[in-house]
């Protein structure tokens, strides 16, 4: 497998995408307003963006063109387009490093703490060897999808990336203005407070909360499409 070089938009729609399947299923694919909202959540992600619909459909529409998500068109009551992401088959990589590579992904440069306490929704890890048993896999491959970091001045541990792609501030031609300056700003720092952790839990709630909403709206309109049909058919 050649090695990927993918935009920072791509990987934020592939990011989000694996995040979604594995920690909220039953709204999974996402249709585009769903994935908007994912690629923008204020939690779990780092940087923080603003990311428009139309650069979303741009890296999502690319994205497939590198067969790494798949268009899933309306059926079974659905009347919107949906997106689901092929990463695991194209890399050929079980659910778990998939986890890894999401929060990776989503979040940067992980220390091996950090990637068992933000993979808890998604994967299971028994211990941090365990964990780091598959990062060794994952760096092991003959293209490698992850490296190992050596600590930097002040910090206290290695950490790990994937590498999948250039995640540098504005490194693709067309992102949103108001997401450039988002991307260019510092990491936020890590809640502490139980207030602060709290008010992040909140605001990830809220972010699936409005995609039930959406899929709810979806389902509605078809119920009323078949309502409609069914009145026509009986003659009313």
């Amino acid at each position: 497998m050649e090695a990927l070089e993918l935009t920072p938009e791509e990987l934020r729609v592939l990011g989000s995408l694996v995040e979604k399947e594995l920690t909220t299923p039953e709204q999974y694919p996402l249709t585009l307003n769903a994935l908007v909202l994912a690629c923008n959540q204020r939690s779990n992600r780092e940087p923080v963006v603003n990311l428009g619909e139309e650069t979303v459909l741009s890296a999502v529409t690319s994205a497939k063109t590198k067969s790494l998500v798949r268009f899933v068109h309306p059926s079974h009551g659905r009347s919107a387009l949906r997106y689901a992401h092929t990463l695991a088959d194209a890399l050929d990589v079980s659910q778990r490093q998939l986890a890894l590579l999401a929060v990776m992904i989503l979040r940067g440069p992980q220390t091996l703490n950090e990637l068992r306490i933000r993979t808890g929704r998604m994967a299971e890890f028994s211990d941090l060897n365990d964990l780091e048993r598959e990062l060794s896999r994952l760096s092991g491959l003959e293209t490698p999808l992850v490296e190992r970091q050596a600590r930097r001045p002040g910090q206290k541990e290695d950490r790990y990336a994937h590498l999948l792609g250039s995640e540098a501030a504005g490194a693709s031609p067309g992102w949103d203005e108001p997401a450039r300056e988002e991307w260019a700003r510092p990491a936020p720092i890590e809640p502490r407070s139980i207030e602060a952790r709290s008010i992040a839990a909140r605001s990830d709630e809220m972010s699936d909360l409005a995609q039930q909403i959406e899929q709810l709206r979806e389902e509605i309109s078809q119920l009323r499409i078949e309502l409609s049909d069914l009145r026509r058919q009986l003659g009313d």
